[in-house]
C-alpha cells in the first residue's frame, strides 16, 4: 500500500540554508523512499496573507519551482504543483470551517506569533490551519513532513478530521501524522533562528562574492584569537556541521579548543562548503530558469495527477453532507 506524503512550500522569498535543511532537503529525500507517493505543492493560496502584489507572487511561484527543481525534485517521481490549481481544496475548506470551533483556531501559535510581528490581522490569516487542513486531508495525506513550529497545525489537522468524520458519521478522512527534519534549528548569521523575517539568512542563489560577504558578517563573541573557544556555542561551528563530514567536524572542534584559531578562519573554512556545497544546484537553478515553458509543464502535470485525487475526496465528502 502507498504511503501519501504531502507538504506545501510558500512561495515568500528567497530560499536560505535554513529552508534548506529544515525542509527542501527532507522533501527531496522522501521522494526516494520505496511504496510512497510524495505530493508537494507550491502554498500560492497561503502566500496571499503576506504577498499581496501580482507580479510579486508570480515570480516567487516561478522561484520555488526553479529552486525544487535544481536542489533536485523529480516529477516523475514527486507531484510537483500550484496549490491555486486545484480549487477543489478552497471547497474541502469551508466544509471543515463548519465543524471548527473557534476556540481551536484561537489557540493557534501561529497566528499569535505573526499578529506580534506586526503582521496584518486578516481573516485569511486567522482561517490558515482550515485551509492548511484542507490541503492535507484533501489527499488522504499520511505523512506530513513540517517544521516544529507546524505541528500544532498537523494537531488541529487531526482534530478536524475527526470532527467532520464524527459529525457526518463518516471514516472519509485519515489521520494525518507529523514528520520532523532531523537538522535540528539552523542559527542565521546573528546567532537567532535563520529566519527571513529576522533578516539573518544565508540565501542559496546566492554567488561567492555575496556569500563571502554574509558569512563574514556572523556574528560571534569576543574571545581572542589565542584563546579556546566552545564549539558547542559557536554559530559558525553549527553551520559548518550541516556540511562537514564527521572527521572534518571533530577536526575543527579540536582546532576551537586547542586555541590559536581565529573566528575568521572558521569563516573562511565554513564559505568554501557553502560555495562547493550549492554549486551544482546553482548551475542547474541558471539552465531551468532559461526553460521557461519546461518549468510550467511541470507544475501543469502535477496539477493534472493531483486534481482528481482531490475530486474524488470532494465529492465523498459533500454526499456525507447532503450536498450530493
Amino acid at each position: 500500500m502507498l504511503k501519501r506524503i504531502l507538504s506545501g512550500i510558500q512561495p515568500s522569498g528567497k530560499p536560505h540554508i535554513g529552508n534548506y535543511f529544515g525542509a527542501m532537503q527532507q522533501h527531496i529525500a522522501l521522494q526516494e523512499i520505496p511504496d510512497s507517493e510524495p505530493l508537494y505543492f507550491i502554498a500560492d493560496y497561503h502566500a496571499l496573507t503576506t504577498v499581496q502584489d501580482a507580479a510579486t507572487l508570480r515570480e516567487n511561484v516561478r522561484g520555488v519551482a526553479l529552486d525544487y527543481l535544481a536542489l533536485g525534485l523529480k516529477p516523475e517521481k514527486s507531484t510537483f504543483f500550484r496549490q491555486s490549481d486545484v480549487p477543489e481544496v478552497q471547497e474541502l475548506a469551508w466544509l471543515l470551517a463548519v465543524v471548527t470551533g473557534m476556540g481551536l483556531l484561537e489557540r493557534a501559535h501561529s497566528y499569535k506569533d505573526k499578529i506580534a510581528k506586526n503582521i496584518k490581522s486578516s481573516v485569511g490569516l486567522f482561517y490558515y490551519p482550515v485551509l492548511m487542513a484542507a490541503d492535507i486531508l484533501i489527499y488522504k495525506s499520511n505523512l506530513v513532513p513540517v517544521g516544529q513550529d507546524q505541528v500544532q497545525h498537523i494537531e488541529m489537522c487531526q482534530d478536524m478530521a475527526g470532527h467532520f468524520n464524527q459529525t457526518f458519521k463518516t471514516n472519509i478522512f485519515v489521520r494525518p501524522e507529523a514528520r520532523l527534519s532531523a537538522t535540528p534549528k539552523v542559527p542565521g548569521t546573528d546567532g537567532e533562528k535563520m529566519s527571513k523575517s529576522y533578516g539573518n539568512t544565508i540565501e542559496l542563489q546566492s554567488d561567492e562574492k555575496e556569500l563571502k560577504k554574509v558569512i563574514m558578517s556572523i556574528k560571534t563573541d569576543s574571545t581572542p584569537v589565542d584563546q579556546p573557544k566552545n564549539p558547542d556555542t559557536d554559530s559558525i561551528f553549527a553551520l559548518y556541521s550541516l556540511f562537514a563530514a564527521e572527521e572534518e567536524k571533530a577536526a575543527l572542534a579540536v582546532r576551537y579548543r586547542a586555541g590559536g584559531m581565529g573566528y575568521g578562519d572558521a569563516k573562511k573554512l565554513l564559505l568554501e562548503k557553502v560555495v562547493a556545497y550549492f554549486a551544482p544546484y546553482r548551475k542547474k537553478r541558471a539552465e531551468l530558469a532559461a526553460q521557461p515553458e519546461y518549468v510550467e509543464k511541470v507544475l501543469q502535470e502535477g496539477a493534472a495527477r493531483a486534481r482528481p485525487i482531490a475530486r474524488r475526496t470532494l465529492d465523498e465528502a459533500k454526499k456525507a453532507c447532503g450536498l450530493i
